[in-house]
């Protein structure tokens, strides 16, 4: 038998990482895989502008006036992996490259999903993050960081 496969971790977060490649943001692309608990994919998002708005017409900027900016406009990873999927979500797994928003947080709350993977958590200090992890852990969402085992998988696209 094989012994140097992946983990249903690796795996997940690999989709998340993947997803993520998708993102036209010049600065910040972020990926998102929900997974129930038969180790099924029931969807996945990345971060971009909502179905219908063309990425070239709208702003990528993160200063200026507020319309000016991507800020009003995109959709994170997670609220589309939560809005993409035709499966009920309740309790499902989701995996994200970048730890949730406080919204975002609020939609994972909202759709029943039991346990957030992370990866990078580099907004930790801001309110918004904390708003989101009081959230979740009032409501019984567990918290994992994801431990990257340093495997490197070759994929030709």
């Amino acid at each position: 038998m094989r012994k140097d496969y992946i983990t249903w971790d690796e795996y997940f977060m690999g989709i998340a990482q993947l997803a993520a490649e998708r993102s036209k943001d010049p600065n910040t692309q972020v990926g998102a895989c929900i997974v129930n608990d038969e180790h099924k994919i029931v969807s996945v998002g990345y971060n971009g502008m909502p179905r219908g708005v063309k990425d070239a017409d709208m702003p990528w900027a993160r200063e200026g006036n507020f319309l000016d900016t991507k800020y009003p406009f995109v959709c994170h990873a997670e609220l589309n992996a939560v809005l993409n999927s035709v499966a009920d979500l309740s309790g499902c797994t989701l995996y994200v490259t970048l730890f949730p928003c406080n919204e975002c947080a609020k939609a994972v709350i909202q759709a029943g999903i039991k346990e957030v993977v992370y990866g990078d958590d580099k907004y930790a200090d801001t309110d918004g993050t904390k708003a989101s992890k009081l959230m979740l852990k009032k409501c019984g969402v567990k918290l994992t960081k994801y431990k990257a085992s340093g495997k490197t998988v070759k994929i030709n696209l």
